[in-house]
């Protein structure tokens, strides 16, 4: 499946939601399309390009969100 970081950051904003948990992105300084994400208490690094399978695997579990929870 593929996906780019602003389909990761909707999925992640319902999770939160669903969840009671915070949700916040904060755009990173200078060049390039990378930014903080905050879901509750945890964070992860987004970028809104294209995603590989190794940051759709890694950035869920830096979250805490598992398998399926999405």
């Amino acid at each position: 499946m593929e996906m780019n970081g602003r389909e990761f950051m909707r999925r992640a904003k319902r999770y939160a939601a669903r969840n009671g948990l915070n949700f916040r992105f904060e755009r990173g300084e200078g060049k390039g399309s990378h930014g903080q994400l905050y879901v509750g208490r945890r964070r992860t690094t987004v970028k809104r390009a294209e995603l590989s399978k190794s940051l759709l695997h890694a950035m869920p579990k830096e979250l805490g969100i598992e398998k399926g929870d999405s």
